[in-house]
Formats: C-alpha cells, structure tokens, sequence
C-alpha cells in the first residue's frame, strides 16, 4: 500500500501545509482524519496563498478531498471556507469534495460552551479557540451528536435535538451563558442542509475502492503529537487523537491505512496558547525566531511562544505516533546565528529524565537540559541540494537525527513549494 500520513511532532505549525501541498501533487485522494476549524495549513502556491482549515490540502492541486468520520465538522465554518477558495479560483464540488455521512457537526451551541467554560476557568484556561470542537467530540462520545446523515431524517434530528439542548443549556444556565431553542436551532440546520449534503458520501466506502485501484491515498493530519488527547500534555491538548493510527479509524479504512508516516517538525520549537513548554525563549533570540518564522496561528492569529528545538519532546513523539522520517522545516530560520541549543532532556526535582512526563505538575517543574552547537553564517534560504548548505548546518540536521532517533527524508528551506531538499519520496517506501 503506498499510502502516506502525514503529522505533527511538536505543538502544530511545523509548517505540514507546505509538506502535504508537496506530496498532494503526487496523490490521489488527500483524507482529513481527525480535527476540526481550529487547525489551519498555509498553502503558497504562485503568487496564491491559501488558508485552509477544513478542506483537505489536496483541493488546491485538483485531487479529490475526503472528510473522514474522525473529524468534527462546522457546516456555516465549511461553507464559508469554501465560498473563500472558489473566490480564489478553486473549484470545490460534490465530484472533488466528499464528507463522511457520520461525521458529527458542531453546532451553535457548541461554541457558546466552549467559550462559556473557558471564561469560567479563570487563570486556569487551556487555550482553546472557543470553536465548538472540544464540546462535540464530547457529544459524539456521549451518543448525543447531531452526525450529517441525520439532517435527512426530520424526526430523528427533533429527538435528538431535545437530548443534545437537556445537556447543553443546563451547562449553559449553569454557567450564566445564554441557551437555545430547539426551533432557533432547527432553523439554522435546516438553512444549512441543502448546501451540506450534496457533499455527503459514504467515504469508507468511497476510500476501499481507491485502496483496491492501488491509489496513492495521502492522510493530512492537524494539530500535532504533543495536542494529543492521549499522548499529549494533558489537559492543554485538542480533542482528537492525531497520532497516525487514528488514520484507519477516523476514515473507516483498517488499521494499516496509514501506511508510511511522515513527522513534520520545525528545526525550532513553538506553541499557541496555554501550557509547558521547556524549551521556550523569553530573551531577544525568542523574538527574533518568531519575528523571522512570521510566528503567528494560522486560525487564531495569535503569536506562537517560541523556543530551541526540543529533541527529547520529538523523540517522543517519533515513538508515539510511529514516525517513518522527518520532514525538517524552517531551517533558514536559525541562519546567522552564532550558536543554537537543542533540548536533549529534562531537569525534574533534582534528576535528569530524557522523557517528557505525564502529570500536568511535573510538566509545570521541569527544566531543560541544552547541548550547544555551533551556528552558520552563510544562508540556506531556498536551497535544493545539500551541497547548497553550509557545512554546520548539516551537522545540525544531523545532530536532530541521533538525538530523535528517526531519519530526516525532506528538508524544507523556505515556504516555496520546490525549495526541498529530498532524501527519500514517501510513496516509494
């Protein structure tokens, strides 16, 4: 099976736009497993820049894109996002863009919860987008989600509804948040079904038959390993599971779907929003990484904290999420500076560990441990060979390699799609 998933190793904004623009012009079928609107991939393509948050990466290069069951879909959040990119010049139909049947949709009030809840945190906020997606991935763990099969059936969406709203304003009222109506509710659903459901399909289906055709099948992760609901640094992670072998599950494809598993990570760390982060900078060189990175959330536009590369974290998550190789990006970032750390492991109550914990306390008390290497003065912006880089700069690639234990296959020298370095093309493993 030459199939190809790709994910995250750090916080998310590794830049896997770019990566899975690059391998989508090589596939067939580009499936979107798990996530919802609150992850976002930068696409620069010519003079385009796209912005996309649902609609799988693979649009943009005219190959049929697929929603899996495993991701949370706002329908008003989706339609906009298409009304955008055909404003761009994309074509977005039913024959190019198929959504699973049982995807769960994020409603109103989904939003009004989340927002609700995360104001009522105080200083103890996780950072969410207040977009609704934590509070449906509850509901369809619950049995209480409104999935898009069920706009075709009227009777079943008005039972439901009385289930999903018994919760939710309760929350709601509890939380002194304003609550819906059924009717308000009915309404704006049945306003969105006919522009929704034209995309519906039965996409295991659809994906078994690409499968038996021998397809090149790429699966575009979001967020990233340490978001992780699992595997993450709980409770400041998403609400899906983004390891890639929730590629199967969240596509109703087996549990060898995901095939070989490219992790992307920048050649520094950052992060969006609340929780630990070791290796961050609060000095002149943090600024300067987030000031030549352009270090801001695709979707919030919040700027990310920035820091060294933290080898021990991406260890981990090369183990975690069954990395094959590394996608390293952002390399050009670190050009001209003298000396570059890296995180090769933690300082925690007096011993040193070189495995990130799980207790969200122990996370709030470590300290990294950095091994200094030195820097390159020449640059690496838009080089295509390795013969293009300097000499240290390899060494450094190198370097992240022992330490992380996996090898790097790709290495990405600025945002354009052919400024690539490639060791081995993913859908020849």
């Amino acid at each position: 099976m030459s199939n190809v998933t790709v994910i995250g190793t750090q916080w998310g904004d590794e830049g896997k736009g770019k990566i899975v623009d690059w391998l989508a012009s090589r596939a067939d079928v580009v499936v979107r497993f798990q996530g919802g609107h609150n992850a976002g991939h930068t696409l620069v393509v010519g003079d385009q820049v796209y912005k996309l948050s649902l609609l799988p990466s693979g649009l943009v290069r005219g190959k049929v894109g697929v929603i899996g069951n495993g991701v949370v879909v706002d329908p008003q959040a989706l339609l906009s996002e298409i009304d955008r990119v055909s404003a761009q010049g994309l074509k977005v139909t039913p024959e190019t863009l198929r959504i699973a049947e049982n995807v769960p949709l994020i409603l109103p009030v989904h939003g009004a919860v989340d927002r609700a809840r995360e104001a009522a945190r105080g200083d103890r906020k996780i950072g969410t987008t207040g977009r609704g997606i934590g509070p449906a991935y509850e509901d369809k763990v619950a049995r209480r989600a409104i999935r898009l099969c069920d706009l075709t059936e009227p009777d079943t969406l008005d039972w439901k509804l009385d289930e999903l709203l018994l919760h939710h304003n309760t929350l709601l009222a509890g939380l002194g948040a304003p609550t819906f109506t059924k009717e308000e509710l009915k309404a704006y659903l049945a306003e969105i079904a006919p522009k929704v459901l034209p995309f519906m399909a039965p996409v295991w289906e659809i994906l078994e038959e690409e499968r038996s055709r021998k397809s090149k099948i790429l699966f575009e992760g979001a967020q990233a390993v340490m978001l992780d609901v699992d595997h993450g640094t709980y409770p400041y992670v998403t609400s899906s599971n983004t390891v890639a072998s929730n590629a199967g599950v969240g596509s109703g494809m087996g549990p060898a779907a995901a095939g070989f598993v490219l992790g992307i990570a920048k050649a520094y760390t950052t992060r969006v929003g609340e929780g630990p982060f070791p290796s961050e900078l609060h000095d002149e060189t943090g600024r300067l990484l987030g000031e030549r990175g352009h270090e801001f959330g695709t979707v919030t536009g919040r700027p990310r904290r920035c820091g060294w590369f933290d080898a021990a974290l991406v260890r981990y998550a090369v183990r975690v999420g069954g990395v094959s190789g590394i996608a390293l990006t952002k390399l050009d970032v670190l050009d001209g500076l003298k000396e570059i750390s890296i995180c090769v492991g933690y300082e925690l109550d007096g011993k040193t560990i070189t495995r990130f914990p799980a207790a969200p306390g122990a996370q709030k008390r470590v300290r990294p441990v950095f091994e200094t290497v030195e820097g390159w003065e020449g640059s690496t912006q838009g080089a295509r060979r390795w013969a293009d880089l300097p000499a240290e700069a390899i060494k450094y690639v190198r370097r992240i390699e022992e330490l992380i234990g996996a090898p790097v296959t790709l290495l990405s020298t600025s945002p354009e799609r052919d400024d690539t370095i490639l060791m081995k093309d993913p859908f020849d493993s």
